[in-house]
């Protein structure tokens, strides 16, 4: 069968056709593996879905750090309020007042005060140097008074023995305030409060014990003045007693009387 010109032509073309054919597509199969769905007008993209999802979650991400970092610095503001809040309990007074009646009790000693002046001004006339020219009346005056210093040391020792003694109840009550205030503090500076008041209580146990002593201390000296200064009385009147005298001076004596 003869081919006529015009079938060659058209065999010619169908085949460039063919071999045209993948040169064209090419740029579309070179493309990157992202598949594009049409619904309309709207394209969807799934790399760029993923891009924007990854975004939100970081975004979401700050946002519950931002309000983690707000709780922390609400928290902290919380803490240094507690911190800064002043105890509701004050034992000051109290204290004091047990100061107050120790310090009353010791300035109501008798005779002999617990001051220099007075001591040194009691010592010199009641424990001083006694003289052979006193008399014995004056001697036994001098004794009496000295003995009723030293009883009323004794007595002023005791009343402050009381007052002490009488102040531990009180203390005990405080102190177990205290103690429960310190345990319940909200903050660092309720339980310095607590503290420096335990510190104050242990202070005015240390002040009751000072005057005890003092007390204690001064009667036992007014005994001991009392003891020396007999000593010497005895001294002075047994030397009295062994001076000679002027003697036996002979006089007139009349046995019987005359008319």
């Amino acid at each position: 069968m003869t081919r006529t010109p015009f079938g060659r032509f058209a065999g010619a073309s169908m085949l460039a056709l063919a071999l045209a054919a993948p040169v064209a597509l090419s740029p579309i199969l070179a493309s990157p593996a992202h598949a594009f769905f049409g619904f309309g007008r709207i394209v969807y993209d799934p790399s760029n879905y993923a891009q924007n999802v990854l975004t939100a979650a970081r975004t979401l991400e700050q946002i519950n750090n931002q309000i983690q970092q707000l709780q922390n610095e609400a928290q902290m503001l919380i803490n240094q309020a507690r911190n800064l809040a002043s105890l509701p309990y004050s034992s000051l007074q109290q204290l004091q007042q047990n100061v107050g009646r120790t310090q009353q009790l010791l300035q109501q000693a008798q005779s002999i005060a617990f001051d220099v002046g007075q001591i040194d001004q009691a010592f010199q006339q009641r424990y001083g140097n006694l003289a052979l020219s006193a008399t014995d009346a004056q001697l036994v005056a001098d004794a009496r008074a000295r003995w009723e210093t030293t009883v009323g040391s004794l007595q002023d020792a005791l009343r402050v023995q009381a007052g002490v003694v009488g102040n531990i109840d009180t203390n005990r009550a405080e102190m177990s305030a205290l103690v429960g205030q310190s345990q319940n503090a909200t903050g660092a500076l309720q339980a310095t409060q607590a503290g420096n008041q335990l510190l104050a209580l242990q202070s005015q146990q240390l002040s009751d014990m000072i005057a005890l002593l003092s007390a204690n201390g001064r009667a036992e000296a007014l005994i001991e003045a009392e003891r020396a200064t007999a000593a010497e009385q005895g001294r002075v009147q047994r030397e009295r007693f062994l001076t000679p005298g002027a003697g036996y001076q002979p006089g007139n004596a009349r046995m019987f009387s005359t008319n």
